[in-house]
């Protein structure tokens, strides 16, 4: 799924409108019904409706609702704010409807002073004051209006986007002047702003519309963001041939853990045999070699010079990837054997855990780093390497800019988890959950890819194929163990369950 801005939404209505073709006010309606049908859904007509609406076209939208529930019998009470005395064309045509069905019991226009009504708990809040057309904060009497909505004990439903919040960048937004929805009813598409974590506090409940608008036109238009979807990732499934043997099927290279650090070895090595791997090589510290062959007896150890640390590269032409990072520890002689293993490297390379906050720890290093790396940070590892963003928006930018400047890869793991791609495009994946913010589940997920990548997968498609099993398994996991009691070692038990899911 394509994930536009704010400019390329109005170009997709405005193609709508045109090659469909449907009158604007028409499409207007559309979304209407679509909009009240969800309302109607949650909320009964026993329960009192306020609407809000503002002079553009999401008022527009809101009007054309309140005419549509008051139909179906809700008790609708209406405020149009028109302050410049200036009405979207469709937002009048939806005040004339709203006017001549006579339907409203309350229909106000605010031009200069508004009394607001008592929000109380039972009742609903319609909010179509301002959608996916704003480019500025809410100020002045729209912030107070804000406030007194988000002080009540009202429920919200706010019409495509919440009134305030911008579909990009709220680097610079007032948080306190943002509506807080308890659901977000978006048409067509989510958006960008959605997706981001400080950003839930006023999305709340999101549900997407589908309003119809042209597939052709979606088509056409490029798009930066894009979800990946269950289709997407199936296509990129490789098959194993009847007369496959393990040579054929790739040989791993893991580097991971330290003294007391042998746990991430270990979960990183049981991802990457369960993705399907041929065989798998853990690089290792001398002291981790029982805990290894004991928990993973399909993994060859490999040890080098030190008894609790990593402090000798590898060759690797041997290898057709290799995961680096998980559990290795800070030491300055582990820092340079790890710049020393990723400037040889022959072969695809994920790099995560203290593999980054190493190269985050050494900044000159990064530009060392072999083209085509695939780099896996939370938002706190990243930060630490690229420097603090003030929010995911600026963070995500980070990244992207790093992918490309690196040409490389970029995987920002949180809730919608973001693959930057060389090209600066970027892929949200939407499986996974909360569960999963455990300790040793970027492990596995760095198990996974490395896997991948020594099947012979394309880095692009390691990444989306990897990150979306990794959630997928994770959200088997839940359905027995739950959120709560979820830990790592769950990802990896359902891992096989979320490949044939997916190869079925």
């Amino acid at each position: 799924m394509k994930i536009f801005t704010s400019t390329q939404i109005r170009e997709l209505d405005k193609y709508t409108i045109e090659n469909e073709p449907v009158s604007s006010i028409n499409l207007m309606e559309r979304a209407a019904k679509a909009l009240a049908r969800a309302i109607t859904e949650v909320w009964s007509s026993s329960t009192p409706v306020i609407v809000f609406a503002g002079p553009g076209n999401n008022g527009g939208d809101a009007l054309a609702v309140s005419r549509l529930l008051a139909e179906q019998g809700y008790q609708v009470t209406v405020y149009l704010f028109n302050i410049t005395g200036a009405l979207s064309p469709d937002c009048l045509a939806n005040k004339r409807r709203l006017q001549e069905t006579k339907k409203v019991g309350n229909f106000i226009e605010v031009t200069q002073e508004f009394d607001p009504p008592r929000l109380d708990q039972g009742m609903l809040v319609v909010d179509g004051l301002f959608g996916s057309g704003l480019n500025k904060q809410l100020a002045g009497g729209f912030a107070s209006l804000v406030k007194y909505i988000n002080s009540s004990a009202a429920q919200v439903v706010s019409i495509d986007v919440p009134s305030g919040l911008m579909t990009e960048d709220n680097s610079y937004n007032v948080r306190a002047n943002i509506i807080r929805a308890t659901m977000t009813l978006t048409l067509q598409h989510p958006k960008l702003a959605f997706l981001f974590p400080e950003n839930q506090i006023f999305v709340g409940q999101l549900r997407v519309l589908d309003i119809r608008l042209s597939q052709e036109g979606i088509s056409k238009m490029d798009a930066q963001y894009m979800m990946t979807d269950e289709s997407m990732v199936r296509q990129l499934l490789q098959s194993r041939s009847p007369f496959a043997h393990k040579g054929q099927m790739g040989n791993a290279l893991v580097v991971a853990g330290s003294y007391c650090m042998a746990g991430a070895a270990v979960l990183a090595a049981r991802a990457c045999l369960r993705s399907g791997v041929g065989k798998v090589t853990v690089c290792t510290s001398k002291c981790n070699i029982s805990v290894l062959q004991m928990s993973v007896p399909e993994a060859i150890v490999r040890t080098g010079p030190d008894e609790t640390i990593f402090a000798e590269p590898l060759e690797t032409e041997d290898y057709d990837a290799m995961g680096i990072g998980p559990g290795l520890g800070h030491s300055e002689q582990t820092a340079i054997a790890l710049i020393s293993q990723l400037r040889s490297a022959q072969c695809p390379v994920v790099a995560d855990a203290d593999a980054i906050n190493i190269l985050a720890n050494h900044r000159a290093w990064v530009q060392q780093l072999p083209k085509g790396i695939i780099l896996t940070p939370h938002p706190k590892e990243f930060d630490r390497l690229e420097g603090h963003s003030a929010d995911s928006y600026e963070r995500l930018v980070k990244a992207r800019n790093l992918a490309m400047r690196l040409q490389g890869y970029v995987i920002l793991k949180g809730h919608y988890t973001a693959i930057c791609l060389p090209d600066g495009r970027i892929l949200f994946n939407p499986t996974g959950n909360a569960g999963m913010a455990t300790a040793g589940s970027g492990d596995v997920l760095t198990g996974i890819i490395t896997g991948l990548l020594a099947r012979g997968y394309k880095a692009q498609d390691a990444c989306i194929a990897g990150v979306y099993l990794h959630g997928l398994a994770g959200d088997l996991a839940a359905c027995e163990f739950g959120e709560e009691s979820l830990v790592a070692g769950d990802i990896i038990r359902y891992l096989p369950q979320a490949f044939k899911r997916l190869k079925e």
